[in-house]
């Protein structure tokens, strides 16, 4: 198991061991492997103890707080308080990092009306 890690990675560490085994896949080792995985998608996401400590995300200087943890409803929800100069810099954020085509439409629309 994981140390300080969420249920829901804990629930992904079991996934991926379990799939290792049945493939075959890193015979005996399938338990490093995984927690390999998950432990980089923790640090990716943030979610290891130096990652909270630190919270170096591109996103920190967006209007939207947390917009990294966002999913495309939240963030559109939000657009409406914010001002053109605040949407700009939220599509040249999506633009450049994550780049998801809903969020980028909604943007697109917001800053033509």
């Amino acid at each position: 198991m994981l140390r300080g890690a969420s249920p829901k990675r804990q629930r992904e560490f079991l996934k991926l061991e379990r799939q290792f085994k049945k493939e075959h896949r890193y015979p005996n080792r399938e338990k490093e492997v995984a927690a390999r995985i998950v432990n980089k998608q923790r640090k990716l996401f943030g979610e290891t103890k130096d990652a909270k400590e630190k919270d170096n995300y591109p996103d920190n200087n967006l209007p939207i707080k947390n917009y990294h943890k966002l999913t495309i409803p939240q963030i559109v929800n939000r657009l409406n308080s914010l001002s053109d100069g605040e949407i700009r810099s939220i599509r040249t954020y999506e633009l450049n990092n994550k780049n998801r085509h809903g969020v980028i439409v909604r943007l697109n629309l917001e800053l033509h009306s």
